[in-house]
């Protein structure tokens, strides 16, 4: 019996509520229980109600409710840096049809001018430049009207143009004045006064015809011919110009060596002629400047030498008189050849 039997030894007896799997379940002082309540005690009340303890709960986070945009209120459907591409294309594409509508305005002015100014169909117009008086027996030469003829986006070009001739001519008015005046001072400068009457009536009428009236159709059909014979005209005229402003003695031209010569024989005719000299100086500068600003403007177009040369040719064999003094030499060269002694 003792061999399946065995006793702790009494040093082993322990107390089983010592446990550490009772103990962690003690008694806890919110309730009361059989060790802590006592019957006996003078209390008239009872005894304490149980209350359990509830497992403590996890913090709730206060959630913000999800924000709406006004109806006022822009909404961003994408990234600020697409919302700027966007915004971007949108402002290119409505400047490109103000451009396309302020174009077609345009062309609608010009076709109603166009109309307006016709006489019927195959009739050209009537001259009006110079604007001579009626009972002149000389009539105008020529057409011109810019805000009718020539683009919008040229006329501001031909306009400065055709001031600039007009500042050119009345500089050789003034120049005509200061010989006349210097020849006032001194008769030995008689050559010098009959240069400028010259200068004054051949420079007028022929840098009008020669230079204007070029730059005034390569513009109005963007003629490559005319822009080529503007261009060889136009730069010996501004390299005559240079020559005005330094005044060589004998020349007609007031410029600044006669100018300062003067001032030793007369001051009031010396400071007339530094006046004309400084026209001159502007004049020149001027020239420079527009020479320039035809050729920027004559890149940005379709003109080309290849063109020049082509409406040269047709030109030429659209001349009734060319074509009529051809064939004459044709004929004639005919006739020689079948008449000439075998």
């Amino acid at each position: 019996m003792s061999k399946y039997t065995s006793f702790p030894e009494p040093m082993d007896d322990h107390n089983p509520f010592q446990d550490p799997a009772v103990t962690q379940h003690s008694s806890n002082t919110g309730y009361a229980t059989l060790d802590l309540y006592n019957p006996f005690d003078n209390t008239t009340g009872p005894p304490p109600p149980y209350e359990a303890t509830s497992p403590s709960a996890p913090p709730v986070t206060a959630q913000t409710p999800p924000s709406r945009t006004t109806p006022t209120e822009p909404r961003n459907y994408g990234s600020y840096n697409s919302q700027t591409a966007v915004n971007a294309t949108t402002a290119e594409l409505l400047r490109k049809q103000e451009e396309l509508e302020k174009k077609a305005r345009e062309l609608e002015r010009r076709e109603r001018e166009l109309e307006s100014h016709s006489l019927g169909p195959g009739a050209s117009r009537q001259n009006n430049w110079p604007p001579l008086p009626s009972f002149c027996p000389v009539g105008p030469c020529f057409y011109q009207d810019i805000n009718v003829e020539i683009s919008q986006r040229f006329q501001r070009t031909v306009t400065i143009m055709y001031y600039f001739w007009m500042f050119c001519t009345c500089t050789l008015l003034f120049n005509l004045v200061s010989s006349l005046a210097m020849f006032c001072v001194d008769s030995t400068g008689g050559v010098g006064l009959g240069l400028a009457i010259l200068w004054a009536l051949l420079f007028t009428p022929c840098s009008f015809v020669c230079w204007y009236r070029p730059v005034y159709k390569a513009f109005r059909s963007d003629s490559s011919f005319n822009f080529f014979v503007f261009f060889f005209v136009f730069f010996a005229q501004v390299g005559v110009y240079i020559i005005m402003t330094i005044g060589i003695p004998g020349w007609g031209f007031s410029g600044w060596i006669v100018s300062l010569a003067a001032l030793k024989t007369s001051v009031p005719v010396g400071v007339i002629m530094m006046i004309n000299a400084v026209l001159f100086t502007a004049q020149a500068a001027m020239g420079v400047v527009m020479l320039k600003r035809v050729h920027s403007l004559y890149r940005q177009t379709d003109a080309s030498f290849q063109k020049a040369q082509a409406e040269f040719a047709t030109g030429v064999m659209s001349n009734q008189a060319v074509r009529q003094a051809a064939a004459s030499a044709a004929t004639n060269a005919a006739q020689g050849a079948f008449t000439a002694p075998r």
